[in-house]
């Protein structure tokens, strides 16, 4: 039987450590070898030289048993110290292509999964195969080597004996292939219920999921849900542990049962010395743990399988945002952003969300973007940054498409401002870093004072070595907003893209935030998606969007005199639709 496709993928996964391998193949062939020798020379003491008090021979029959056995020792642990190195670096690689898989998805992914379901894939799912990279392989043939060599040594000692006892062993594999695939489905469901529950514990745990759920009364139904979730997943342990544990049972018996057996056949004529029988009831002894082990590791490799499949499912999802083969480096940008014909839909089956926006926004400009909610306003935003591809057309900058540009200088090129600030759960100081892990404490301190938050930082105990807390939450609205566009300004991006960065904020806090806002997009092509219209009426240009058309574009007062969809906007008051 060939190979399925998924057993040549998990196969591939060895292939760079080869060398490591072939030294642990050649490890445990030489310890399955030696550990052969000893029931020939418990033979030969038994009918040799305790029968004819030979000292000598005895002496040198029992050191060299236990001299194998110091051998044999040493060399296991140097194939686990081996084989345990394999296992982790294929671990380590499974792991960090999951994570550069997921990190080259568009954002709109990331927007239709489950936070907790990614966590599962890459923690739980990856966690869940380490038995078997790290052991089980080398296990597999360290215990098919040693059934080998110890059936060859069964049949030399003798061959009655040894096809008496081997006569049962199809019926064994045989039982083990029906548990493993019942063992595979079961953890296949379990799997899928680990994932449920990280997804629950991760929404609502969160600093925000325990506000919701306070708030609105809803902690003992969300504990009663994960009370639910927890005791299905304990039952499904239960299954996977006891599936076809009667059936291994009986194995085990079975391999007990045995030897007596062999007494009995042997019984049965004249021509087995005593130390013939001796030593092959104490091969067939040695037989009993590594079939045993092959049977159990079979049953494990089913379950593994279903791991495995959800690892490939992930890595088998196509890359919607890849990067080409060769991408221009953007270098010097002036900051041109041009939109030509761009269409764009989050789903084929679907009317456009943006359709044949033709735009130009000159460098150095101020554009702002309004319309009514869905209009497509934050999505014309994150075309910009190449947060999504177009579905026709092309947007460019400096006449590059972004499609053609590198992630890395594109990332060097549009800063992007949103009112769903993040922050790590980490100091400050290393918030700030991220955009720029070389920027100097000082240069962190200058791209604080731009975006109006220094004073505070530094009137903190901890100044810039305090801890924001999870996604910020010791920070209020405000004071996280100015650290995010304090960690923009301090990339100092050419193209700035501000997403209704102070729509969720009080009057007052906007105001300060604004001002960091106006300072950042000094001598920048800016693109804002407008919250209040008295923000924008100093733009170069606005542009009006609805129903993801372009209908209207221009200054504040000439879109005013037109009396079109803006001026209906500005009649409603200040703040226009978000």
């Amino acid at each position: 039987m060939r190979p399925g496709p998924e057993l040549r993928r998990i196969a591939a996964l060895f292939r760079p450590y080869r060398g490591q391998l072939f030294s642990v193949l050649a490890i445990i062939a030489l310890s399955a070898g030696l550990s052969m020798v000893s029931p020939f020379l418990l033979r030969e003491v038994l009918d040799q030289a305790i029968p004819e008090r030979d000292t000598g021979l005895l002496t040198l029959l029992v050191g060299g048993m236990i001299a194998i056995a110091i051998v044999t020792g040493g060399l296991g642990v140097a194939s686990t110290y081996l084989s345990n190195i394999v296992g982790q670096e294929v671990m380590h690689d499974l792991r960090a292509a999951v994570y550069r898989h997921l990190q080259r998805m568009s954002l709109a992914f990331f927007t239709r999964t489950r936070t907790g379901e990614v966590q599962a894939r890459i923690a739980s799912d990856i966690g869940g195969i380490q038995s078997v990279v790290t052991s089980t392989a080398t296990s597999i043939v360290s215990n098919v080597t040693t059934v080998l060599a110890t059936i060859g040594a069964m049949f030399a000692l003798d061959w009655r004996l040894a096809a008496f006892s081997l006569v049962v062993l199809p019926f064994f594999v045989w039982m083990t292939r029906r548990v493993g695939g019942e063992r595979r489905k079961i953890t296949a469901q379990r799997q899928g219920r680990v994932a449920d529950m990280s997804s629950l514990v991760e929404e609502s745990l969160s600093v925000t999921g325990i506000l919701l759920g306070r708030t609105m009364g809803r902690g003992d139904e969300l504990a009663d849900r994960f009370t639910a979730e927890s005791r299905e997943l304990a039952t499904l342990e239960v299954r996977s542990r006891m599936a076809g544990r009667w059936r291994m049972a009986s194995v085990q018996m079975s391999f007990a049962i045995m030897p007596a057996l062999v007494y009995w056949f042997a019984g049965q004529t004249s021509a087995i010395s005593v130390g013939t029988l001796v030593a092959f009831t104490t091969l067939q002894t040695r037989l009993l743990f590594p079939i045993g082990s092959l049977l159990s590791v079979s049953v494990d490799l089913q379950s593994s399988l279903a791991l495995f499949h959800r690892i490939f499912e992930y890595l088998d999802l196509p890359i919607d945002l890849g990067e080409r083969p060769d991408p221009v480096q953007l270098h010097d940008v002036r900051g041109a952003v041009r939109f030509e014909d761009v269409t764009f839909g989050y789903d084929d089956d679907v009317a456009p969300t943006l359709d044949g926006i033709d735009l130009d926004v000159p460098p150095g400009s101020f554009t702002a973007i309004v319309g009514e909610t869905g209009s497509g306003k934050t999505t014309l935003a994150y075309l910009t940054a190449r947060l999504y591809d177009v579905r026709s057309g092309r947007v460019t900058i400096d006449g590059v498409d972004v499609r053609d540009a590198s992630f890395a200088s594109l990332a060097r090129t549009v800063g992007l401002v949103s009112q769903d600030t993040y922050l790590f759960h980490a100091t400050v100081r290393e918030n700030l870093r991220f955009a720029r892990p070389d920027a100097t404490d000082e240069e962190l301190e200058a791209a604080a004072g731009a975006a109006q938050i220094h004073d505070l930082i530094a009137s903190l105990p901890e100044g810039y070595d305090t801890v924001v807390g999870e996604r910020g939450y010791r920070f209020s609205g405000g004071e996280k907003q100015r650290i995010a566009i304090a960690r923009v300004v301090l990339r100092n991006p050419p193209v700035l893209v501000l997403d209704e960065a102070t729509s969720a904020l009080d009057t007052e806090t906007e105001r300060a935030v604004q001002d960091a806002l106006d300072h950042l997009a000094e001598g920048r092509t800016t693109i804002a998606i407008a919250h209040r219209l008295s923000t924008i009426r100093d733009a170069d240009q606005i542009v009006v969007l609805d129903g993801g058309r372009l209908v209207e574009r221009g200054t504040h007062e000439e879109l005013l005199e037109r009396g079109g969809r803006y001026a209906a906007l500005a009649a409603q008051g200040e703040k226009a639709p978000a």
